[in-house]
Order: C-alpha cells, then structure tokens, then sequence
C-alpha cells in the first residue's frame, strides 16, 4: 500500500515509519495523521512486525501543526510493539509529541526538542502535556510547557527525554541496531513486556505486579518460551516465531 506522506518500509520483522512532508518540515496535517493512523492498525494487525522504527525524512524529525484534537500520537501510541523514535532533527510541537508516544527515543545531536504552543496562546492537545511529564517529571515538564522552552538534544539526554544521542550520519544505522537487538526477541514477549510497563504505570504497585504475573504465566502457554528454554539447553540461538 502505498501512502502520500509516510514512507513504510518492512525487513526481517522490522517496520520503518518515514513522516515524508520534507519540504513542510514533516508537519502533520490531516492527511498524514490519518494516513499514520491507518499504519499505527496495519502493525497491531501483523504478527510478523516486531519492532517499529519512526523518523523524519531530510534533516527534521516533524515540525509544529495545527494542534487539532485527535492528531496522530495517540495512534503511535497504541502500537503494541516497541517502537523507537529516531529523532533526526527538530521535534517540536505535535513533533515531540509523536516521539513522546513512542517507547525509546534516539537523537541527533543536531536535534532540537520542545511543545512552544504556549508563544502563541495554545496548549498541545495531543498528549504533550500527560506524557512530558510522566517522562521528565513534573517540575522539568512544566518548565519547558510555561515557557516554550525548546531544548537541544544534550540537555534532552540530561533530563531523560532521549536515552542517547548520536551524530546525525549515525543516528539511523544506530536505530536500526537497536531495532535488530529487540526484534531478536521473542515477540509475544516483547509485547507483554510494553504491557505491564505501560499499563502498571497507571496502577498501584499491588495492581501491577498482578498484571506483571498474569502476563507471565501467560507467556508460558507460547511455543515461543518453549522455543527459548530448548535453545538455552542445546545452546543455540532461539527461533522465535510469535506463537
């Protein structure tokens, strides 16, 4: 299927999302937010996607929008996969709020992050002002929502927005091993690992340690944790086929 403002590309279990409105510095616009909807539902619907890598095409990750409610980051965040963010260059406004939806966030170190909707009187209203702060606390994400502030990619990895930077030519091939080191996983595995990560942080830890074992004793009806202990006892690497 081919799309007019993503580029989607799949190999060996791992699915690379390209927001592709270059000369519009990747803005999101309606028909992007739908057609990356549409995406976010083709992966949840393949058993064979394993891991999702989301970029920007040129030099910018995705620049500011129109701020409308139901833009497309809670659509990236429902993927039941991991997903990375591979900040290429500037995330800002509806932006960062993508790559706040994703799992793991990588930069550039050329990149430049922030939600500047409050210099022109708005809010961000896709997620921008929940997920921010459950990512670098209250007091840090009210500081850059007050202001506009936007942040350079060092600062980003200080606070914990990013978990690594890397130069601009390295980034994607940076992402790309990450991806392969998660997508040698098993993935039924993968995906209950992001659900009782994501699902416990709004529970109780009593609460989240009953879906940590439920999703584990789960895990034990798969071939795939089969597959995992025989490779351990004959010492070879496992084959995992999601099942």
């Amino acid at each position: 299927m081919a799309y007019s403002t993503i580029v989607y590309s799949k190999k060996d279990h791992i699915v690379s999302v390209t927001l592709n409105r270059p000369d519009e510095g990747n803005a999101v616009n309606s028909l992007m937010s739908q057609e990356l909807g549409e995406v976010c539902d083709r992966i949840n619907q393949d058993d064979g996607v394993y891991v999702v890598v989301i970029t920007g095409a040129g030099d910018t990750f995705c620049t500011d929008s129109n701020d409308e409610p139901g833009g497309p980051a809670a659509a990236v965040a429902g993927i039941d996969r991991p997903v990375i963010a591979a900040i290429n260059g500037d995330a800002l406004g509806e932006g960062l709020e993508i790559a706040l939806s994703c799992d793991i966030r990588l930069a550039s170190n050329k990149a430049r992050l922030g939600l500047p909707q409050i210099t022109r009187s708005r809010t961000p209203v896709d997620g921008g002002t929940q997920r921010l702060p459950r990512i670098v606390g209250r007091g840090k994400a009210l500081e850059m929502l007050l202001t506009g502030e936007i942040i350079g990619a060092e600062e980003a990895l200080e606070m914990g927005l990013v978990s690594r930077v890397f130069p601009p030519e390295a980034l994607e091939k940076e992402a790309r091993k990450l991806a392969e080191t998660i997508a040698a996983k098993g993935p039924i595995a993968l995906r209950y690992l992001k659900e009782a990560v994501n699902k416990g942080m709004d529970m109780t830890l009593e609460q989240g340690l009953r879906l940590e074992a439920d999703l584990y004793f789960l895990l034990h009806t798969t071939a795939d944790r089969t597959e995992g202990i025989t490779a351990f006892r004959e010492k070879r690497e496992p084959e995992f086929r999601g099942k």
